[in-house]
């Protein structure tokens, strides 16, 4: 048995990471749920695990850790060495820069857009924020789709750890209930990823 418990809802983007993980390593763990309307996020004994009162966070045989894509690194380099996560270091940092670039460019652009169409009442939306959130990931699905044409995965031809994110960042586009361009090699990816058993409770989920 790992020892791992997973703190985060279901709901959460980053949470669906860790928990997808997880289920591709084949390890047992524990959730709590976090965040959200579960609240616990704000209490004195949640922030000693995380400072920032954020989800994910794992507790793994007393080691305790933050940030999603962190997470993820850990959990492959530990358990799946070679595999998930690249021995060769120029493949390593490839996954790596994918990676990144789904929290620090595609998150922040698509996010906007999520929770005025998810979580705003349709009467309070935004339209015009709306619009130019869905411009911008309609760049960044181009540059995705670009670079799917030719690699089967993000880092070659076999699934790693860089797949996990922004597989998880392309459930929630397809899952707006906006117009989109059609990305025949995006979309040829995420019905191959989605097939896989492990990433069944993660990207079979509506978004909410």
């Amino acid at each position: 048995m790992s020892g791992l418990h997973i703190w985060g809802r279901m709901s959460s983007i980053n949470v669906k990471k860790v928990v997808w993980t997880a289920q591709e390593l084949g390890l047992e763990f524990q959730r709590t749920e976090a965040g959200g309307l579960f609240g616990l996020v704000k209490t004195p004994d949640y922030m000693q695990l995380n400072p920032n009162s954020l989800v994910p966070v794992i507790e793994d045989e007393g080691y305790v850790l933050w940030e999603s894509n962190v997470i993820v690194r850990y959990l492959c380099a530990k358990h799946s060495s070679g595999t998930l996560y690249p021995e060769d270091l120029q493949q390593r940092f490839d996954a790596e820069r994918w990676m990144d670039w789904q929290q620090t460019t595609v998150n922040p652009a698509s996010r906007p857009g999520f929770w005025q169409l998810v979580r705003t009442p349709p009467e309070q939306r935004n339209t015009a924020v709306v619009a130019e959130s869905n411009l911008a990931v309609e760049s960044l699905m181009a540059t995705l789709d670009a670079h799917l044409a030719a690699h089967d995965y993000m880092v070659g031809e076999r699934f790693s750890m860089a797949d996990i994110p922004l597989a998880c960042e392309a459930h929630r586009w397809f899952g707006l209930p906006q117009p989109r361009t059609a990305r025949p090699n995006v979309e040829r990816w995420f019905a191959d990823i989605s097939a896989r058993q492990t990433s069944k409770g993660v990207l079979d989920l509506p978004l909410s």
